[in-house]
C-alpha cells in the first residue's frame, strides 16, 4: 500500500493543465484514473494493456445494454461497466506519463476505442427502446439516433481542431479563464463520465430518455457553439497561414 500511495503522489505531480476539462473529468475520473494507473505501474502492465481493459468494461457494458431487458440491477452493473471503462481510459495516458511518455500506437489505440465507444453505446441505447418496447411512440428512437450524430460530429471536431492547431503553432496558446472551476461545472453535459452516471436510472426508461434526451440537447447546443468559435479561429489561422 505504501508503495501504491507513493505512486500516486508521484502521478499527482503530473497532471495534465486542468484548462477545458469538464468537472467529472477533472475532480472525479483523473484521481480514479491516477489510482488505476499506480497499480497498473506496479503490476509492470503497459498503457496500451491498460487501453484494452478500458475498452473490454466498456464493451461489455455496451452489450448488456442492447441484449438484456432495463432493470434496476442491470442499471447499477452497466455504470459500473462505464466509470470503470472510463476511469481506466484515464490511467492509460497517466500510465504512460509516469513511464516516460506515450507513444503515436498508443494515442492511435486510444482515440480508436473511443471512437467505437461512442458510436456502439449510443446505437446499444437504440437497439434497447426497439427491442423492448420501451416507449410506445417510436419516434422516441431519433433521440439515441441523434446522440450518435452528434457525438460522431464532435468527437471528429474535436480531434480535427486539436490537429491543425498544432499545425499552426497554436496548441499551447494560454487560456486565462480555461482553468476556471465555474467553466469546468458549466461544460459538465459533455462529459462522457456524466453520460455514464445517467445510465443509473436505465433501469426505468421514462427517467432515463429525460435524462439522456436533457444531455443530447445540451450537448448539441455546445457543438453549436463550438462550431461557431473553431470557425472563426481556423479563419484567423488561415489567414496567418
Amino acid at each position: 500500500m505504501s508503495a501504491l500511495r507513493d505512486t500516486v503522489a508521484r502521478l499527482s505531480q503530473a497532471q495534465k493543465p486542468s484548462a477545458g476539462t469538464p468537472a467529472y473529468s477533472r475532480f472525479v475520473n483523473r484521481r480514479i484514473g491516477r489510482v488505476f494507473a499506480a497499480a497498473a505501474y506496479l503490476a509492470g502492465r503497459t498503457p496500451n494493456q491498460v487501453s484494452l481493459a478500458s475498452g473490454f468494461c466498456s464493451l461489455v457494458g455496451i452489450v448488456l445494454v442492447a441484449t438484456v431487458r432495463p432493470s434496476w440491477w442491470l442499471a447499477l452493473l452497466v455504470t459500473a461497466l462505464l466509470v470503470l471503462g472510463y476511469g481506466l481510459d484515464s490511467a492509460d495516458g497517466q500510465l504512460a506519463r509516469l513511464r516516460g511518455g506515450g507513444s503515436p500506437l498508443g494515442e492511435w489505440l486510444d482515440h480508436m476505442i473511443d471512437a467505437v465507444k461512442i458510436v456502439l453505446l449510443h446505437s446499444a441505447v437504440l437497439i434497447s427502446f426497439y427491442r423492448f418496447d420501451a416507449f410506445s411512440n417510436h419516434l422516441v428512437l431519433l433521440v439515441p439516433l441523434a446522440y450518435v450524430c452528434m457525438s460522431s460530429v464532435l468527437f471528429f471536431g474535436l480531434i480535427l481542431i486539436d490537429q491543425l492547431r498544432r499545425r499552426h503553432g497554436a496548441a499551447a496558446k494560454p487560456n486565462e479563464r480555461g482553468d476556471s472551476v465555474v467553466k469546468s461545472l458549466l461544460i459538465a453535459p459533455t462529459d462522457y463520465g456524466v453520460l455514464c452516471l445517467v445510465f443509473l436510472a436505465f433501469g426505468t426508461p421514462a427517467v432515463f430518455v429525460v435524462l439522456y434526451g436533457a444531455l443530447l440537447v445540451l450537448n448539441l447546443l455546445f457543438l453549436a457553439a463550438a462550431v461557431g468559435k473553431w470557425y472563426r479561429e481556423m479563419s484567423v489561422l488561415g489567414v496567418q497561414a
